[in-house]
């Protein structure tokens, strides 16, 4: 996996559990760097990287090194996994996005029963363009919330009323505010108009619960962490890895 800070993550812990119960000799590891062209030299000089993941804060950037882009993945706008082809001394970088499954597969159960939902998207990162790409294919209106709001469909924080809290019983936390070790942070939302009608969804999965779900929690709101749609994303980049797995 690359990223800036890994120590949060659980892929090692679930992708080297897989090799072993699929008795395959080889290890899943971690590398943070400070600079999305650190990619091209890591895969140029270790011959045994087969895949990488990407995460916070390259996936948008990852895109200037990749050499084939999956449809999805380039009308998302960002991109989490990396398959290495190499042939004839050759390299071909070919990148995906898994997110939108593992996103989608967790969310359709929250939604199904729900009419007329709208969404709060917290953050603009490369996570949130996988939750942009999902809500749309579902047909759920939504508003993205930024520190910097730079187009008509971003909102500032301050701007959070108890109309649009009310209005929007979707809300989704695609930003790190919140991850380990910062726990006792949470989205500088309203939480006091947010009631037992609201879906709090929270990308991070460490710590288990953060402060936005068990906010949400206290107000008898639905919640759910990322674990799932990270275990979901996973095996998903794990067949781009092994399709004859």
């Amino acid at each position: 996996m690359i990223g800036k800070k890994l120590t949060h993550s659980f892929s090692p812990d679930y992708f080297n559990r897989k090799f072993k119960e699929l008795g395959i000799n080889t290890r899943y590891l971690l590398y943070e760097i400070d600079d999305v062209q650190e990619i091209k030299n890591l895969i140029r000089d270790d011959q045994s990287l087969k895949g990488l993941n990407i995460t916070i804060p390259y996936k948008k950037s990852v895109f200037e090194i990749a050499d084939v882009i999956d449809p999805v993945a380039a009308q998302v706008g960002s991109i989490n996994t990396l398959k290495i082809d190499r042939t004839d001394a050759k390299i071909a970088i070919r990148a995906f996005n898994t997110d939108v499954v593992g996103f989608e597969e967790t969310l359709l159960p929250l939604v199904s029963n729900q009419k007329n939902i709208a969404a709060l998207v917290l953050g603009t990162g490369g996570a949130a363009n996988a939750v942009e790409f999902v809500l749309n294919k579902l047909q759920i209106p939504f508003s993205f919330v930024s520190r910097n709001p730079v187009n008509e469909n971003q909102i500032s924080y301050s701007v959070l009323s108890e109309e649009i809290i009310k209005s929007h019983k979707l809300i989704i936390n695609t930003t790190p505010t919140g991850m380990f070790p910062y726990v006792d942070e949470s989205p500088a939302i309203p939480y006091q108009f947010i009631d037992k009608e609201h879906i709090l969804y929270d990308l991070i999965y460490n710590p288990e619960e953060t402060l936005f779900l068990r906010r949400g929690r206290e107000k008898g709101c639905v919640t759910l962490n990322g674990l799932k749609m990270l275990e979901i994303q996973a095996d998903a980049s794990w067949e781009i890895w092994n399709p004859l797995a």
